[in-house]
């Protein structure tokens, strides 16, 4: 009976905002959106909550409730909405971006070992047999790839533990930089380190001098659509939730408010304490570092604003950065176990058997293992190509990010353009409907597919513009690469079948 009663719990709307909120907000959002926005990045996570968020959600809404038996996830979704072709081509592209976010994680990491250590990023200074930094994180990335591929193959799942011990870790530096920032302020006499000359040009002009065109602008809109990451969640939720039809539009909605005001609120905390011309325009600081530089000035200036001598609020400073090192090392660190095998199997279990040779659809303890190395193999020609490609640190990971920001939005461009087709097939059933009609299905698709699209051709296009070619051929020659060979993949799969049909019939 107590188990039945356990099952049978549904989620309250309080409940059901929570586990939004904790699947989606991100606290290294905050720092890297105020290093390249300054104040000015809180109206586009506004735009990006009200234009792709919200509606993007409700879709997932939809798409979870018809497809809950359906194991084949986003595969399913749009296998039977548009069919197989499509399908497959938008998963791979989903798989693929956790491929470019393997390649960035496996080279960032190495800046949180070091801020975890040291209490600041010192890999400026790494060398390893005569390379430059940028190629010595490189090899320390292959190095890092290969371990985690050789554990992970054995099917050591139970490794991934640490995440949630350095998921609850992070989760407290959103509070310590609450706490910290407003006792700064108290301290301070209400003074913003940030100063704003004016309410409307803060708000609407960047500090970063990489920033100051409107095409520059529009493409931060890539980072804001990309910190509402993690939404697929949304789609197991709506059976789960007491009274749905009116709990869950009202709960996503808040959630999303919620989401947005913590972002704002977060990034107005940077400029409490942070100055950026002061603090941020170092060349040495990057996307990469920015958020334990960050946390460091904040210990730095808790420090001096409770009159502390500068000594020790350097020391206070560098075991602030020190533990959010610590605590994102443990959470990357399993986040990267979990990821180096959850997508991989999810594409090769949730597709069609043909579409695999035999040899990669072997399974060893659990793990696609062959697949596995595959895949390896691939993130590790990424890594050599773009570590190797004499850049320095911030063009490096300004790359990389970049690369992954672009890579994880395109699959939601494939999940909502298939909607109107899932919307007009009469044969799924549609248990929860958010959009009552056909009109309300179109508008939600274009708003998202048009701001997602849009945020990826500005963010693609600026570098171009900035003479920066090199970056701008990488963020299109990825999705391209992946493009290509899903195409390939494809092609061999429709070969097959039409082989096997023909001797069938033989």
């Amino acid at each position: 009976m107590a188990t039945n009663a356990k099952i049978e719990k549904k989620l309250t709307l309080i409940s059901l905002i929570l586990m939004i909120f904790t699947s989606v907000f991100g606290f290294t959002n905050i720092p890297r959106s105020f290093y390249l926005m300054g104040y000015a990045a809180i109206p586009w996570y506004v735009v990006s909550a009200a234009a792709f968020f919200i509606p993007y959600a409700f879709m997932m809404a939809e798409y979870g409730a018809a497809f809950k038996s359906e194991k084949g996830g986003i595969y399913s979704w749009m296998e039977r909405s548009v069919g197989t072709k499509y399908a497959f081509i938008g998963t791979f592209m989903w798989y693929a971006s956790y491929v470019v976010w393997m390649v960035n994680v496996s080279s960032a990491i190495w800046i949180v070992i070091s801020t975890a250590l040291f209490g600041r990023d010192l890999t400026s200074n790494w060398s390893l047999l005569g390379l430059n930094s940028t190629q010595t994180l490189g090899l320390l990335a292959v190095g890092f790839m290969l371990t985690i591929t050789f554990i992970g193959s054995k099917g050591l799942e139970k490794i991934t533990k640490v995440t949630s011990i350095g998921g609850l870790a992070v989760t407290l530096i959103n509070l310590v930089l609450l706490g910290g920032a407003l006792l700064i302020l108290a301290l301070n006499g209400g003074e913003l380190a940030q100063p704003m000359k004016s309410i409307g040009e803060a708000f609407t002009t960047s500090p970063h001098p990489g920033y100051q065109t409107s095409i520059a602008a529009v493409s931060f809109m890539v980072f804001s659509i990309f910190a509402f990451g993690g939404i697929e969640v949304i789609g197991g939720l709506v059976d789960k939730t007491e009274n749905a039809e009116k709990t869950f539009p009202k709960g996503v909605t808040m959630a999303a408010i919620i989401i947005a005001i913590g972002y704002a609120i977060g990034i107005f905390l940077c400029g409490i304490f942070t100055n950026w011309d002061a603090i941020l325009s170092d060349s040495s600081i990057h996307m990469g570092n920015v958020a334990y530089v960050l946390m460091e000035n904040l210990g730095f200036q808790l420090g001096q604003a409770m009159g502390m001598s500068p000594e020790l609020s350097t020391t206070i400073g560098l075991w602030m950065s020190r533990y959010m090192g610590i605590s994102m090392v443990l959470a990357l660190t399993g986040a990267f176990f979990t990821l180096s095998y959850s997508p991989l199997k999810t594409l090769i279990e949730g597709t069609p058997a043909e579409m695999w040779p035999a040899k990669l659809r072997e399974s060893k303890d659990g793990m696609p293992v062959n697949a596995m190395w595959i895949q390896c193999g691939i993130v590790i020609v990424f890594i050599v190509m773009i570590s190797f490609g004499g850049e320095g640190a911030s063009a490096f990971f300004s790359k990389l990010i970049l690369m992954t920001n672009v890579a994880m939005t395109i699959p939601y461009m494939f999940i909502a353009a298939a909607f109107p087709k899932f919307k007009a097939k009469e044969s799924i059933q549609k248990p929860f409907e958010i959009y009552k009609s056909k009109t309300a299905a179109n508008v939600a698709t274009i708003f998202c597919v048009v701001t997602v699209a849009f945020a990826n051709l500005a963010t693609i296009i600026d570098p171009a513009t900035k003479g920066d070619f090199a970056s701008t051929a990488w963020m299109v020659g990825g999705p391209l690469f992946f493009t290509v060979l899903a195409l390939k993949i494809y092609s061999r799969y429709e070969k097959r079948i039409a082989t096997e049909a023909r001797e069938k019939v033989a």
